[in-house]
């Protein structure tokens, strides 16, 4: 890819930045519900009180003056003060992110293995059983909702077998005498989130996979290596699945760009302390400078996965230049 293609796929990068800085200020005010009436529940709250709360997070100015003040902020990296922690968002954002990288990256790698693994078994032997069956598991794991597949988890496992955990990352008020002892209490409380995330994204790349990759072993150049005695292993790894790949990177990109968002459902269900979790506490209180915060990350992470997807293909596609 030419210099002057990243620059120009940086600068649209930036805009979007924009963009979405903007609607992220004019979005969280004009949803319903008042973040002041939910801060002051104290019936015997005086007018000083509620004008002192206005005052010290700038609710009693002007919208276009909160805008600015708002920007002029972000772009010192002060996210603000939040209003239900009363603490600065970067910290309390910080806070949540190993929770969140730990569930959602360790379900991502097993779903891209498996999935794409699954995928491309189910297109080499289409019309198999073995290709009904994987294209059965794999319609059902990505249509089931995700939060009913979470519950249908947590009363198999944790109620009627009590493997596991219902909620949390570690038991709370439990000491560990060694690290071994608090990994393995981690891997207990982890076990089903991650099982729940994987499989739910197992069916999306494993339906992708194999639709993508029937189509290109229906293409001339296929039909021709078949024609010239290539062995089946030898086409199918050399000449159908590098262009196969090409879809799944976009897909991949844009699942690993909301990596750090968390999975608001999976880790409100077993209430894992992540920043999907976190979102939905902000989202329910008006939390704007969280909410604000954490969609800012989302962006920039999301922008950033497909930046990246875009120079890796360049790489891969030799047609792919601009």
């Amino acid at each position: 890819m030419h210099k002057g293609t990243i620059i120009k796929k940086l600068f649209y990068a930036l805009i979007t930045i924009l963009v979405v800085l903007v609607f992220n200020f004019i979005l969280f005010r004009v949803l319903p519900g008042n973040p002041l009436a939910m801060m002051m529940r104290n019936p015997r709250a005086t007018e000083e009180m509620i004008e002192g709360i206005k005052q010290l997070y700038g609710l009693d100015q002007e919208w276009y003056v909160q805008f600015f003040t708002y920007f002029k902020n972000m772009l010192k990296g002060d996210l603000g003060i939040s209003f239900v922690f009363k603490a600065p968002v970067a910290s309390v954002i910080a806070a949540r992110i190993l929770p969140t990288i730990l569930l959602v990256g360790i379900a991502e790698l097993i779903a891209i293995a498996v999935g794409i693994g699954i995928g491309i078994i189910a297109a080499w032997r289409r019309g198999t059983k073995l290709d009904v069956g994987t294209l059965g598991f794999s319609l059902v794991t990505y249509s089931v909702p995700t939060f009913w597949l979470g519950m249908i988890m947590m009363v198999i496992f944790c109620v009627a077998l009590r493997l596991f955990p219902t909620s949390g990352m570690f038991t709370p008020g439990k000491s560990f005498a060694t690290t071994g002892a608090m990994i393995y209490d981690l891997a207990r409380h982890s076990f089903l989130p991650i099982l729940t995330m994987s499989l739910v994204l197992i069916g999306e790349y494993a339906l992708t996979m194999r639709n993508t990759l029937i189509d290109v072993l229906s293409e001339d150049y296929i039909v021709t290596a078949k024609a010239k005695g290539f062995r089946e292993r030898y086409i199918l790894l050399r000449h159908a699945l590098p262009n196969a790949l090409l879809p799944m990177i976009t897909i991949v990109a844009i699942n690993i760009g909301f990596v750090v968002a968390g999975a608001i459902q999976i880790e409100t269900i077993f209430s894992w302390p992540g920043l999907g979790r976190l979102m939905y506490e902000a989202l329910s209180a008006r939390d704007y400078p969280l909410l604000q915060g954490i969609f800012l990350l989302v962006t920039v992470s999301v922008v950033l996965a497909n930046f990246l997807a875009d120079i890796t293909y360049s790489y891969i596609d030799p047609r792919v230049k601009s």
